[in-house]
């Protein structure tokens, strides 16, 4: 398989796989996102559309580059989420912290899923964390196998 397929594939598996396990953790494990982490699937949803049409249009080079600078940017943006949960920065949402007169005794509302706190941690990496180092790795092997010309 050239290097151009293999760009092609990674560029449609890996935020398929990304956004599946997103899932799997929202509805198998009880783990609902924060308005951080809908900013991190966004990007996703964009690369695997984008990873597609890759497959159908030409220049198949700048679709799977375009789809590997999305996978990037989501990683990015768990990077600043995951700085939010370790505290190293302010978040910039309101899910940051619990905003003044809410009522947490008040069972009628909805529930606020903070940002600033990791629901799971493996070896001490959030979910953030993992989205950061993998998209940013796999989507710059991407960004590089789509440039790759032998």
């Amino acid at each position: 398989m050239d290097s151009l397929n293999k760009a092609r594939l990674l560029a449609v598996l890996v935020p398929g796989a990304l956004l599946g396990g997103a899932y799997i953790a929202q509805y198998g494990f009880g783990l609902p996102p924060c308005e951080m982490c809908w900013w991190q699937r966004y990007p996703h949803f964009a690369a695997l559309g984008i990873g597609a049409l890759a497959f159908f249009l030409k220049p198949a080079r700048v679709w799977v580059a375009l789809a590997g600078l999305a996978i990037i940017t989501s990683g990015l943006i768990g990077g600043f989420h995951a700085g939010v949960e370790y505290g190293w920065w302010p978040g910039i949402t309101g899910c940051s912290a619990l905003p003044s007169g809410i009522d947490v005794m008040d069972v009628s509302a909805a529930p606020l899923i903070r940002c600033d706190v990791a629901p799971w941690t493996m070896f001490g990496i959030s979910l953030a964390g993992f989205n950061f180092l993998i998209s940013c790795t796999l989507g710059a092997a991407i960004v590089a196998l789509a440039a790759y010309r032998k």
